[in-house]
């Protein structure tokens, strides 16, 4: 039946030691592809084709669900039936016919070197009497001096940190481990809350009781601040990852070594800043030539 087929394959996720957020999105995508064929009585795996995945493809399109959305949860149904046909319960993986949704090239929003640093200088600056504030700077210093994402940084560990040589430890995606340099201002930021930081537990990051910060309070934080300090609702953890990588490229760096600090698979995926990149020269040139 699908809902066994769908533990089976969790269950060998977590024994693959996969990252608790990958195997929660699974769990999700995969309880919302089972419910919406138990309408109709739980079906056989075996007998599941095609036609059928191309069926809820289709309810999602008309329930206006975003392409990544659909992308994403295509590829949790791929992977299910691969899981199924690697132990020979579906002569072959029918979602691998699918074609992927084009998802529309959308560009980050990217603030420039003076609006994040002017942001984190506020944080720095105390001026809002949070409880907690030289952990929140150390966070803000980390996620925009290290383009950490924001599993990364909530995974980090005290045996993760070098303060001498100042490099992070960092498990990214898929449990792949990379170095990452950082800088004086995170230095300073990092020193000063292990300063005050309770002794004891692996975590960096702990909240009131000592238990490791997750990735919605990271998110929280930084929103909060964010509204207090700008205004602006909309700035996220990504948003300093974006803003670290855009004014490398700005200021020169390779965009090969800009890969390797993002943790990026493809280049591809890094070969979006160059975008953004021109789309601030087109409006220098658009504000600044004559002819423009």
């Amino acid at each position: 039946m699908l809902s066994d087929a769908i533990d089976a394959f969790l269950d060998e996720l977590r024994l693959a030691n996969a990252s608790p957020h990958t195997i929660k999105n699974y769990a999700s995508d995969l309880e919302q592809f089972f419910n919406y064929f138990q309408k109709a009585g739980e079906p056989e795996v075996a007998a599941m084709d095609a036609l059928m995945i191309r069926e809820y493809l289709g309810h999602l399109y008309h329930q206006q669900l975003a392409a990544v959305s659909m992308r994403r949860k295509l590829a949790a149904v791929r992977s299910l039936f691969k899981h199924l046909h690697r132990h020979g319960l579906v002569r072959m993986n029918p979602a691998r016919l699918i074609r992927t949704p084009k998802a529309p090239k959308t560009l980050p929003k990217v603030p420039s070197e003076e609006q994040t640093n002017t942001l984190i200088n506020q944080v720095a600056s105390d001026e809002l009497d949070k409880p907690q504030v030289k952990r929140d700077l150390a966070i803000f210093e980390l996620l925009y001096g290290c383009g950490l994402r924001v599993s990364e940084l909530v995974g980090l560990n005290m045996a993760d940190l070098d303060m001498t040589d100042r490099w992070l430890r960092v498990r990214g995606k898929g449990r792949k481990e990379r170095q990452v340099p950082f800088g004086a201002k995170a230095s300073e930021a990092l020193l000063a809350y292990l300063a005050e930081r309770e002794p004891g537990g692996e975590a960096v990051f702990r909240g009131p009781r000592g238990k490791r910060l997750n990735d919605r309070i990271v998110r929280l934080i930084i929103k909060q601040y964010a509204i207090a300090l700008t205004g602006d609702s909309s700035l996220h953890p990504h948003t300093l990852r974006h803003a670290y990588a855009t004014h490398l490229l700005r200021a020169g760096a390779d965009l090969r070594a800009i890969q390797e600090l993002l943790g990026h698979a493809q280049l591809s995926t890094t070969q979006k800043y160059t975008q953004v990149s021109l789309q601030d020269l087109m409006a220098v040139y658009d504000k600044a030539h004559p002819k423009a």
